[in-house]
């Protein structure tokens, strides 16, 4: 249980876990890498109207998660090989189209909800496991992340402020496991200690529910990754004026049809079973809002899952994936490049919540180390 955990949740499902979990304790990076010292301090601008609460030493905790994985990249990968830290294996990156509802109510009608609008877009299915080798009928959590292209407008990170693009981040689990930032440090620390002492003390530190939450997690088993349903999992804004409010996103199949599992399935039959799906046709998916309808519904809250039965979710897109042969060397090699934040964003779409807050340090660093590892420069399409 612990492993799946260690190697399947954290940054991209939500923040970082790295091979270290069952290795040496990473030590701070080398020339060229990130210290304390050299990671940004401050905390990002809160929303205290929309709920949210800053939380005691959230920005140093983030820099010692920052710091450990960086250390950790370079000590797993040689230059020019560095993965991701989680959700390294891509089932396939595919060309997309993000179509608008013609009619919104004016309250779903913000940032890049304009209704009858288009975008292209990319989006990338993956597992959260860092060993890439990890076969797909493990249990896992898995990933979809949107990258729109053609987003105009200012957005919210300084060194991206003339990007066009607007990423949506989702696993296929409505929940996360951790919502303390000193409760997940801890886990880090003992996942990463060589004492059987401290990893025996894991459940201790992540508690009954929050360790029930990580093995329903990394226990998902799908059959294909375009007929899963995935939710954001933390809360982000929807607007940014005095109607702004707090909302949760999903993107579910159009059809209810699933594949059934497969009798004998290859070490990647999630890739083979999209190849197929994208060779006979067409692939509809909806794209969804949740807006909050209680403040107890709380943004600082990441383990507790709206009530559906409370706060409807709302149909505000269609996704259409093409018929395509996307399993191709170049565009392998696009999906490598990318880069997924929630912080790619607009500001009617800003992450809310401690757990997005330390996303925001932890997802930049991150990705500047694997590119500098891989000399290819980050830039968004």
């Amino acid at each position: 249980m612990f492993k799946r955990i260690s190697i399947s949740l954290l940054l991209p499902a939500l923040l970082a876990c790295t091979s270290a979990c069952h290795k040496e304790k990473p030590q701070v990076p080398g020339p060229g890498g990130y210290s304390s010292a050299s990671l940004p301090q401050g905390h990002t601008t809160m929303d205290t109207y929309l709920g949210e609460q800053y939380f005691k030493d959230e920005d140093e905790t983030a820099i010692k998660i920052a710091t450990a994985i960086a250390g950790t990249l370079r000590q797993q990968y040689n230059v020019g090989n560095a993965k991701r830290d989680a959700h390294p294996k891509a089932h396939g990156c595919v060309r997309a189209e993000f179509q608008v509802e013609p009619q919104l109510a004016s309250s779903l009608a913000k940032g890049v909800f304009i209704p009858g609008k288009t975008y292209q877009a990319w989006i990338r299915f993956s597992n959260g496991a860092q060993d890439v080798s990890l076969a797909d009928s493990k249990g896992d959590v898995r990933g979809m992340a949107i990258k729109l292209l053609g987003v105009s407008g200012p957005k919210l990170l300084a060194n991206e402020a003339k990007a066009n693009t607007q990423d949506f981040i989702m696993i296929d689990h409505p929940v996360f496991f951790a919502n303390d930032p000193q409760r997940y440090l801890s886990f880090i620390e003992r996942i990463n200690s060589l004492s059987m002492i401290d990893k025996l003390a894991i459940p201790f530190v992540l508690g009954l529910r929050g360790s029930m939450i990580a093995y329903q997690t990394t226990s998902s088993k799908i059959a294909n990754p375009l007929q899963a349903r995935y939710w954001s999992a933390v809360p982000y804004q929807l607007g940014a004026g005095t109607d702004r409010q707090a909302i949760k996103f999903s993107a579910k199949p159009c059809s209810i049809y699933s594949d059934p599992m497969p009798d004998r399935p290859g070490r990647d039959y999630l890739r083979v079973a999209m190849s197929e799906t994208l060779k006979n046709g067409d692939v509809c998916m909806e794209f969804l809002v949740q807006p909050r309808t209680s403040s107890g519904m709380s943004v600082e809250d990441s383990m507790t899952e709206w009530d559906e039965s409370e706060a409807a979710f709302y149909k505000v897109a269609s996704i259409r994936i093409p018929q395509q042969d996307f399993d191709t060397s170049q565009q392998n090699q696009l999906c490598e490049n990318l880069s997924f934040s929630p912080w790619h964003s607009l500001p009617e779409h800003k992450p809310l919540g401690v757990v997005n807050r330390m996303r925001k340090l932890i997802y930049e660093h991150i990705s500047q180390v694997r590119h500098e590892m891989n000399a290819v420069v980050s830039t968004e399409p």
